[in-house]
């Protein structure tokens, strides 16, 4: 599974918001816990559903959508 194929957007979860593999785990979130100042060690320790490739998908989702593009572009 590349990086980006880990985020999923569906309108029956999370009001379609971008999500990690179609889990309620928004990007969003993702991204306000990292800028909380939490590590990715420490996300993965609180929540183990999530994985080190998810928050780099995340990461990688944001970049992206701040460069005008989007996953279609890229896939």
């Amino acid at each position: 599974m590349s990086h980006l194929e880990r985020i999923t957007i569906d309108q029956e979860v999370c009001h379609g918001k971008p999500c990690v593999r179609g889990m309620r785990w928004p990007v969003e979130v993702i991204i306000d816990l990292l800028g909380s100042g939490m590590t990715m060690d420490e996300i993965i320790e609180d929540h183990p559903e999530l994985e080190k490739e998810d928050i780099l998908a995340s990461l990688n989702f944001v970049k992206l959508y701040m460069a005008g593009r989007s996953i279609n572009e890229v896939a």
